[in-house]
């Protein structure tokens, strides 16, 4: 019996009694095996089903690893342009931020929280018209976890910067991915990329380490264990709905959610007419495009490669202070923006594993 989710690169599913290779049930275990599909994909029964060029299935009943498959499936081409995806997503970020330390003074931390979540979620409602029907209550449930995760992922980073540094913050919250990265590791080099990353971006954030807060640290911890979540249930979301229509029913959560949490820790003030500009830009670059570009990316390169590609956040800001701010940076900084390059690199070009279970 082969049973097994194919998450990357379409995130798919394959039936029990079903080789989705040939299309024919597996009746015996000992039935020969029809001629391979080459590699493509395509939708059937509202599911998505991968084919490689290898069959899928065998007399044994072999499980293939989602993962392996992943890696062993995409494209340099299609690893490129999740790069691509994931770099001009903190790009939209730096700007969203840039907007949101404008808009700050005006709402607060706490409603620039709950009005970027919620614009995003109409921006997104309005754009992908998500589709109601022939969905599982086990959809739904993925969706709507990986909205409060999204929710309780922001608070506890904003709960932390608000009692530390921002630099010891981020070095903090990134032992989550890459710690995913470590514990889902299927190639032997994995942990060595996994390792250089979080030694360049402590590299780029070492300072201010001293007299940190232990509430500051404890909730930026949070934020990285939230963040490794949000990774894993991004990637699932992505898997079970089309488009970015599961991506628009969890920012509808985690908008919902974000009220309360905003009247608990802060006050929510309205913008000024003047600032709707800002509120739109924050949403926008903040939270619709990175979300929307990390899924996509999510279905290409799997979550193992994708959180050390995390680690590119910090170098990119440290780029944008020097680009737009003209702020200068120290030999070690540069060293430390070079180790990351290395280990997102050698994340992206290590071939898979090629090993089954």
């Amino acid at each position: 019996m082969l049973s097994t989710v194919v998450d990357h690169p379409s995130d798919s599913v394959i039936s029990p009694n079903t080789c989705p290779c040939h299309h024919q049930p597996q009746t015996s275990p000992n039935s020969p095996l029809p001629r391979p599909r080459l590699a493509g994909s395509e939708q059937r029964d509202g599911r998505h089903y991968v084919f490689t060029r290898a069959c899928l299935c065998g007399r044994s009943g072999v499980t293939v690893d989602a993962t392996e498959l992943g890696e062993r499936a995409t494209p340099v081409r299609g690893r490129a342009s999740a790069l691509a995806l994931l770099l001009g997503a903190d790009v939209a970020v730096q700007f969203g931020s840039a907007a949101a330390a404008l808009l700050i003074p005006e709402v607060g931390v706490w409603g620039v929280l709950v009005l970027r979540l919620t614009v995003s979620a109409v921006l997104l409602l309005a754009i992908c018209r998500p589709t109601l029907r022939g969905h599982t209550s086990k959809d739904w449930a993925v969706a709507g976890l990986l909205g409060l995760t999204l929710c309780a992922w922001n608070s506890c980073f904003y709960l932390a910067i608000l009692r530390m540094p921002l630099g010891p913050t981020v070095t903090l919250e990134l032992l989550g991915p890459l710690a995913l990265t470590l514990l889902g590791s299927r190639r032997a080099a994995d942990p060595l990329w996994a390792l250089l990353a979080l030694a360049g971006v402590f590299l780029l954030g070492k300072d201010g380490f001293s007299g940190l807060e232990p509430a500051g640290v404890a909730f930026a911890l949070c934020a990285a264990v939230l963040w490794a979540c949000y990774i894993q249930l991004s990637a699932r979301t992505g898997a079970r709905f089309e488009r970015l229509d599961g991506l628009a029913v969890a920012m509808t959560v985690a908008a919902t959610a974000s009220v309360p949490v905003g009247l608990l820790f802060g006050r929510v003030t309205l913008p000024e007419p003047g600032d709707v500009w800002l509120v739109l830009a924050v949403a926008v670059l903040s939270s619709v495009v990175p979300t929307a570009s990390e899924l996509i990316a999510l279905r290409t390169i799997g979550p193992v490669v994708f959180s050390v590609l995390m680690s590119l956040a910090p170098p990119a800001a440290a780029l944008a202070g020097l680009l737009v701010l003209d702020q200068s940076l120290t030999l070690l900084q540069w060293l430390a923006m070079v180790l990351v390059v290395i280990a997102c690199g050698g994340a992206l070009l290590t071939p898979g594993p090629g090993r089954r279970r």
